[in-house]
């Protein structure tokens, strides 16, 4: 537990203008794939029970379904990457009432393109940000990017009482669309994965009506370290995902979410607020279950996945922004957030409003 109040002052989304609903998914999937019928009939149904309705596309989806050479694919995500985080950097800075010169850590994370110099550089120059602001780009945490870079910046606040550190999770899935890979895992990562950006500010300056970071904890899953992650080849990354992932959740979130409440002096029906990474359907549904929630205290992550998609490690942080713009919170409320991410692993964090 910490001592001094480390909160989150403000949260902000950005996204591309290309809006992909999903008839046009199950249209494109025909056009595109060429799978024997029934294979295909069965992909219809997985497209129309994902819960995914929209997502949003940095290209018109005519464009990005053609193959295209590594490099270009390379140069479309700093553009784009770089573009998406500084809207949503600038929105959250506004909604904080700080200017970048406040901002004293800027962590970026993404795992769907690889730039260097990393996004922040980027920002720092376009922004206005101090040359000395401390910077922290993390590329390989996948969907738990997100929490583990409101973990990092509650542990540089710790550290520096009274700092602000500014997190932006921008991830472009679009990009790592593989028109010749017919695995499982690539049929149904085009189901599933939108395109954009969020950032939050995590500050020990004096806020209210916001929620405090009280501890955090990560998790490894032994024995799991294929059951997710990307395969980089010449076409570009190639999505590693194991039809055993919402098992291994289901199998572990119960304890793992008693034992972190245990270790904060809370049970599982405290926490009026789920903060939860919306991987897909299935893996929402089994946390539900698994935890005994009502939808009111999950609604958000479904709403996320719905209009959205999964967007990687901005996904949580996108639940997060619904959860601070959309419903007033009395003084004291609990909120447990919770990303799971290559490795395999678990971000969890305990917020209170303040």
């Amino acid at each position: 537990m910490t001592t001094g109040q480390i909160s989150i002052a403000a949260t902000a989304t950005a996204v591309p203008e290309n809006l992909l609903e999903r008839e046009q998914v199950k249209y494109y999937f025909q056009k595109v794939f060429g799978l024997e019928e029934r294979r295909l009939n069965a992909m219809m149904s997985v497209i129309d029970n994902a819960c995914v309705e929209r997502r949003y596309c940095i290209l018109p989806v005519e464009y990005f379904v053609e193959p295209r050479p590594l490099e270009q694919t390379s140069r479309e995500y700093q553009e784009y990457a770089i573009k998406l985080s500084e809207q949503a950097a600038a929105k959250c800075l506004a909604e904080a009432g700080l200017a970048p010169r406040d901002i004293d850590m800027l962590i970026t994370v993404s795992c769907t393109g690889v730039m260097i110099p990393s996004v922040d550089a980027h920002l720092i120059n376009r922004m206005g940000f101090r040359s000395d602001v401390r910077r922290l780009p993390i590329t390989e945490l996948g969907c738990a990017a997100g929490a583990a870079g409101l973990a990092r910046a509650r542990d540089f606040v710790k550290a520096f009482p009274g700092s602000s550190v500014m997190l932006v999770a921008v991830e472009i899935p679009t990009l790592t669309f593989q028109r010749r890979d017919l695995s499982q895992a690539n049929l149904i990562s085009c189901t599933l994965f939108g395109d954009g950006a969020a950032a939050a500010i995590v500050t020990g300056r004096p806020t209210t009506g916001k929620p405090n970071i009280l501890d955090a904890t990560s998790y490894l899953f032994p024995e799991s370290i294929d059951a997710m992650g990307f395969d980089l080849k010449e076409t570009g990354f190639h999505i590693v995902l194991s039809r055993d992932v919402p098992d291994l959740i289901r199998g572990k979130i119960g304890g793992l979410v008693d034992g972190f409440l245990k270790a904060n002096g809370l049970t599982r029906e405290q926490p009026a607020a789920y903060v939860l990474h919306p991987g897909g359907q299935k893996l929402l549904r089994y946390m539900q279950e698994e935890l005994g929630l009502p939808i009111e205290k999950v609604q958000f992550s479904w709403d996320v996945l719905r209009q959205y998609g999964n967007l990687s490690s901005a996904s949580v942080l996108f639940v997060l922004n619904e959860w601070l713009t959309k419903r007033k919170m009395a003084a004291g409320d609990y909120g447990l957030l919770a990303a799971f991410g290559p490795g395999f692993s678990a971000e969890m964090l305990m917020l209170q409003w303040a």
